[in-house]
């Protein structure tokens, strides 16, 4: 084997590596942090009703965005993963949540490489009310 090649397939080895430990069947560390930014922003309402943030943003590296992207319906699958994952888990805590639940996954250049930010936000939902029509 040349030198070339041993350098290429340590690099397609530390790419498989770090494909495998952000975005896996279960993208643990990932989803660790999901649950811990819904953890540390549950609001206490009453003994029976604990209210977390809705909206969650997880922003990847350029080039683990780009690979997501790349790889087509990989990235919707990882999205469900995530979404799914955080519903059970508010399930075993009791959580309601503020309104529809929704994770984007966007890209940032402002996270290291083959890293990855995790922040959480209340949306706003749209209720029925705004849509009643008063008569003239």
């Amino acid at each position: 084997m040349s030198a070339i090649s041993a350098v290429e397939q340590a690099l397609e080895n530390r790419w498989e590596a770090l494909w495998a430990r952000v975005f896996d069947k279960e993208p643990v560390e990932l989803l660790d942090a999901l649950r811990r930014e819904c953890d540390s922003n549950a609001v206490v309402c009453s003994e029976t009703r604990i209210v977390v943030p809705n909206a969650y943003d997880v922003e990847l590296a350029d080039f683990v965005h780009d690979e997501l992207s790349r790889r087509g319906s990989r990235g919707s699958r990882v999205g469900q993963a995530l979404t799914d994952s955080l519903v059970r888990h508010a399930e075993r805590h009791g959580y309601e949540w503020a309104g529809p639940l929704a994770v984007h996954i966007t890209r940032s250049a402002q996270v290291p490489n083959g890293r990855y930010r995790v922040a959480s936000s209340v949306m706003p939902h749209v209720c029925a009310e705004g849509f009643q029509h008063t008569a003239p």
